[in-house]
Order: C-alpha cells, then structure tokens, then sequence
C-alpha cells in the first residue's frame, strides 16, 4: 500500500520530495479497490436481518454513499491477527460529534478480502483517570481483554429508542458478549495493540495517526448470526501532522459481517 508513513503526510516532506499537490495518490491500493471520494452501495437486507435478530447496528444515512477517508491498521509485532491485515473504509470519519461509520475489511496474507464488517460507533468515552486508563489498554491485566463484556439496558436507555431497546433486550436487561481471541478458558489475554494510520484525501496530506489498543467481543442473534463489539482505545498521535493536537478516547463500536458481493465500490 502507498501509505508513505503516510504522515510523512506532512505537506513540507511532500515539498522537499519535488512531489507536487495532485501528482501522486496515497491512497492506491486499496482493498476492494476502494478509493477516497469512490461511491459506495451497501445492499440492506443483512442490515436489516440483523436489526430484526436484536442487533445493535445502526442503518447508514442518506448521505453515507462515499469513502471519506481510508486507513490501515499495522499491529505491533509480535502479535497475531487471522486474517493478518486491517483497513477501514470510513463512510463518516465521526468529526463534529458525529458517530463514525466504515467499512472494516481484513486481508489474508496473499492480499485477498477474507472478511468485511459494516460498523457503526454505539458510543465514545473518556477515560478520566489513570486507571480508567490502565483498564481500557489492559496495563492492569483486566477490563479490555477480559473473557467477557456486558451491555446493561440502562446504559443504552438514553442512546436506543424504547422501540429498539424491546427488539434488542427483550425481556433481559443486559447483553453478554465473549471475547473473539485467546483460549476460551483464559480469564484475560493482552489486547492487541497498533497503529491506525488514516488519510483523508487522495494526497495523504490530511488525516491522523493514532495508538489503539483493541479487543473485540462476539454475541450471537436471534437468527444465529453474529454481532461483534469492538471495544477499542484510541490515542491520537497527530491530526494533519500537527502533534500538538493528542487525545484519547475509548469507541464502542457494533459490527456486523456483510458478504462481499453485497458491496458495489465505483
């Protein structure tokens, strides 16, 4: 993939090389020969099948019909991801308050599209002390990366409709995912840990690079299909090359396989 430490994405590197705004792309090479400002069309029925199961997901909005943004996950070595490579395809990048949507493809090691996961973000949350922190990297051999993680009704309450709540919880009050990594029978295993290199324009000139330590957790549907919760903690580095601008913040983010045919990028 080109992403020339894509935050050499800095515009005085790109000078220095001679390369010139529009002269080159940063983003070829893509999965699914997807490219920033490519259309896409997401077929509804596995949206909407999961949705009737008691999933969490969330439809995509009129306007999540392009790729504003791509990125490339590199985890830290040593550790082991099947498929081994992680791309995000962002129909909404989540700025301005707004709940981030992609496309998460993974990749075996001959390049090929091995799985997809339409995603939307359930919530964001700060971590406001040092051991909030210590527990969502998993620093303190607990909280993310523990076997399990549960959802309680009345977290969602003021997020999900009373309507969704009925078609999600039924007569439960909580949901109980279990982690999708490491022996079963192990009480807590490392989160995996990288970085989210992600790029907002063709150029590679704006965009961020962040840490992000990251586990998910599965649950199964009415129907027997899978709902992922992936539950990732994320350091930004740098916004448009600019290092001053750093932060962190925890996303929890519902996931649902979609098959690749279902999927039309142009």
């Amino acid at each position: 993939m080109a992403w020339k430490d894509v935050f050499s994405y800095v515009r005085a590197v790109a000078a220095n090389k001679g390369v010139t705004k529009g002269a080159t792309r940063a983003d070829d090479d893509v999965p699914l020969g997807a490219r920033i400002g490519s259309v896409v069309q997401i077929q509804m029925s596995p949206i909407i099948r999961a949705q009737t199961n008691g999933s969490l997901i969330a439809m995509p909005a009129a306007a999540d019909t392009r790729i504003l943004a791509v990125s490339q996950i590199r985890l830290q070595p040593g550790m082991e991801l099947n498929p081994v490579e992680l791309y995000r395809l962002y129909l909404d990048k989540g700025d301005d308050a707004a709940d981030e949507k992609f496309l998460q493809v993974f990749c075996g090691d001959d390049g090929k599209v091995a799985e997809v996961l339409y995603c939307t973000q359930l919530a964001r949350v700060i971590p406001e002390t040092a051991d909030d922190q210590d527990a969502y990297t998993g620093v303190a051999g607990y909280g993310l990366g523990d076997a399990g993680y549960t959802l309680w009704r009345e977290q969602l309450a003021d997020m999900v409709g009373a309507q969704e709540l009925a078609t999600v919880f039924g007569e439960s009050d909580r949901l109980d995912y279990t982690r999708d990594a490491g022996a079963r029978d192990a009480q807590f295993v490392n989160p995996f840990k990288g970085r989210e290199t992600r790029i907002d324009d063709a150029q590679g000139q704006h965009g961020l690079r962040q840490e992000m330590y990251f586990m998910p957790y599965v649950r199964q549907l009415a129907d027997g299909g899978r709902e992922y919760l992936l539950i990732t903690t994320e350091i930004v580095e740098s916004v448009d090359g600019d290092a001053g601008r750093r932060g962190i913040h925890v996303d929890f983010v519902i996931g649902i396989p979609v098959e690749q045919e279902r999927i039309v990028i142009q």
